[in-house]
Order: C-alpha cells, then sequence, then structure tokens
C-alpha cells in the first residue's frame, strides 16, 4: 500500500510535473513539497499545517483531497515527533483581497485629502483677474467707456466703486462714465474668503468741450 509521500509523489510524476511546477501552482515552497513526499516530518511544519499542504497539492493534481488527509493520517508520525514550530512556509508575495480592500481604501482617502487641499487653497487664494479693456496708458475720447474683463465666478467684481454682474464663467462688462479728471480705472475682484486682487488701467482722457 502507498504512503502519502509515494502517492503525492507517483501523481505529480504522472502527471510530468516538476516540484517547482508544484510550488508556482500552490505557492507552497519545493522544499516542503520535496519533504511530504520524502516524509521528512521533522523538517516540516506542525501537523494542521502540513494537512492544508496536503489538501492542496492533492487538488493541484486532481486527486481526491480527502483520501490524500486520510493516508497523511495514517502515516503522520507520533505527536511527540518534534517539529519545526516556525517554519518558513513561502518567501513569496501573494496578493489577497484584504489588501486589495486597504489600497483602495487608502486610494480613496488620498483622493478626498487632495480634494479638499485643493478645495482649501482655492478659497483662501485672492481671485484671478484679468483686463481686456481698457488698455494702460489708453487715450479715451468718449465720455462712456466699456470694462472688460474675466475672473473667478464666484467673486465679486468692483470698477471705481461700483459693482459689476458677471456671467457664469466669470466674464463681465460694464459701462462707466469719465471726466476729463479721471486718469485711473480701478478694478477689483474680491472672492468669498475676503481675498482682493486689484488691477488699475492709468488712462488719458481727450474729451471734446
Amino acid at each position: 500500500m502507498q504512503t502519502i509521500g509515494e502517492f503525492l509523489k507517483n501523481s505529480r510524476i504522472k502527471n510530468q510535473y516538476s516540484l517547482s511546477d508544484i510550488e508556482k501552482g500552490t505557492k507552497i515552497k519545493k522544499d516542503f513539497v520535496e519533504n511530504i513526499e520524502e516524509e521528512s516530518w521533522e523538517k516540516l511544519p506542525e501537523y494542521p499545517v502540513v494537512t492544508g499542504f496536503v489538501k492542496n497539492i492533492a487538488s493541484y493534481l486532481d486527486e481526491d483531497p480527502k483520501k490524500c488527509v486520510a493516508l497523511l493520517r495514517r502515516d503522520y508520525p507520533p505527536k511527540s515527533l518534534r517539529v519545526s514550530p516556525k517554519p518558513d512556509i513561502s518567501d513569496k508575495f501573494v496578493w489577497s483581497p484584504k489588501l486589495t480592500f486597504f489600497i483602495g481604501a487608502a486610494l480613496v482617502v488620498a483622493a478626498i485629502i487632495s480634494y479638499l487641499g485643493f478645495q482649501y487653497i482655492d478659497f483662501i487664494s485672492p481671485p484671478m483677474l484679468t483686463i481686456i479693456k481698457p488698455e494702460d496708458q489708453e487715450v479715451l475720447t468718449t465720455r462712456i467707456i466699456e470694462v472688460v474683463g474675466k475672473t473667478d465666478p464666484d467673486a465679486t467684481v468692483i470698477v471705481n466703486s461700483q459693482s459689476v454682474i458677471i456671467d457664469q464663467d466669470g466674464n463681465f462688462i460694464e459701462e462707466l462714465e469719465v471726466s476729463g479728471k479721471t486718469d485711473k480705472i480701478e478694478v477689483k475682484a474680491v472672492s468669498r474668503s475676503g481675498k482682493e486682487t486689484l488691477v488699475e488701467r492709468s488712462v488719458v482722457v481727450m474729451l471734446d468741450e
């Protein structure tokens, strides 16, 4: 009658598997596989661990795990046999669902923190402000001029102390009355947090009296 070691070894050879094939397919070190085939129990871990090894090897070889465990139970030495208390089961990295969960959770947390960080920086930063018209040092020959620009959509715009309406994209156009004494157009954008961006345009007003 075959022993468990002989049975597994013969099955492996019949299937034309090497010890390395078994190691790769079961994640059990080939030294342990060889020790089971040779029944070198003193070089193997505790009986429950060896039982798990035998089940995995049997399944990989398309053998009946219950039959193999029964053979192991018959052939395994008495409990008094001293075996390795801390075997090196495998030094290979194995990706597990638990690791996937923790990495996924960490990525979600990192994304949330990054988003909140960007939102905070955006909140405390002065708003963007671009003035298209008038240009600096522009000569004005009419009393009514257009002030055209762009800012952040949630900002407030004030032109020479006059509030301006902006559209959903932050664009604004405001008509402003000037006089011969006007020498500067002041445009201010104020964010929700109260941060300000100020742009000034020096102008030369030349009106026909």
